[in-house]
């Protein structure tokens, strides 16, 4: 009993030991690669063995992967490095500035602290933007987005056909003793163009030129106001209230005034027409 008991152990094991034997045999004979030949060998033989019975196999291996893994690695920095300064771009190189400080002087030259809320100035702003800037942004599509999808120009021709209209806009805005500046920050004497100015000068000298038409609309918006709060001030101590704080009633007066003006009207459309 005990034997017969190791004769079946025995034969459980060494069926698993012959049936793996045969089948790195079969596959040995398959490919016509013994175990003990090495493989390139084997290929180059059954290369020729082909080749011997009429037949012509060429293997060429041209290995890219170091390349193309280096090459889609660049290509997602310079994607993710596109979106991180979407905002950015968006915000400075456009009208994006003057227009959001505009509002703000406004709102604050009315005395109303909070409304409109930031959310609708900051929305309102980001729909002029597109207004103002949606020529040069059909303009980008058809010059750089649409030919880089199609594959018809390198990724260079696209950054540059996409930064040409953005830099004709903000070289109409800005100002020539703001350029000035920068260039002699970055000693730059002369051009023989503007297309000689680099990027990195137009840009700080577009955003301060924006800066500077802000405040000058803001402190023309302020006058009006300015001269209700006199006169409610003047009135107030006249008639002995000196505790009694100004803006508290001034602020219905220039609501009214800004309402019986149209002041949103005639802001906005001010401010549009200031980019063309």
């Amino acid at each position: 009993m005990r034997f017969s008991k190791l004769r079946k152990l025995i034969i459980l094991i060494l069926i698993p030991i012959a049936l793996a034997v045969f089948i790195s045999g079969t596959s040995s004979y398959a490919t016509g690669v013994t175990p003990d030949t090495d493989p390139e060998e084997g290929v180059e033989n059954a290369v020729t063995d082909d080749e011997n019975d009429g037949f012509s196999v060429g293997l060429t291996l041209d290995s890219n992967s170091d390349e193309t893994r280096l090459a889609g690695t660049l290509r997602m920095f310079l994607v993710i490095t596109v979106i991180s300064l979407a905002p950015s771009i968006l915000v400075m190189l456009t009208s994006f500035t003057r227009i959001i400080v505009v509002l703000h002087f406004v709102r604050t030259a009315v005395g109303t602290q909070s409304s409109p809320p930031n959310n609708i100035l900051i929305g309102l702003s980001l729909f002029l933007t597109l207004f103002i800037m949606s020529p040069i942004f059909v303009r980008i599509n058809e010059e750089a987005i649409e030919p880089l999808s199609a594959q018809e120009i390198t990724q260079e021709e696209a950054i540059n056909n996409a930064i040409t209209p953005l830099r004709e806009f903000m070289l109409r805005q800005v100002r020539q003793e703001d350029l000035r500046l920068f260039m002699d920050i970055a000693r730059i004497d002369t051009v023989d163009d503007v297309s000689e100015i680099p990027t990195t000068v137009v840009i700080p000298a577009f955003i301060i030129s924006e800066l500077r038409a802000a405040f000058i609309i803001g402190f023309l918006i302020y006058i009006p106001f300015i001269i209700i709060d006199m006169v409610v001030s003047s009135v107030l101590m006249s008639m002995g209230m000196m505790m009694l704080p100004p803006t508290t009633i001034s602020m219905p007066f220039k609501i009214l005034l800004f309402v019986m003006a149209d002041g949103w009207n005639l802001i906005i459309g001010q401010l549009v027409q200031s980019f063309h």
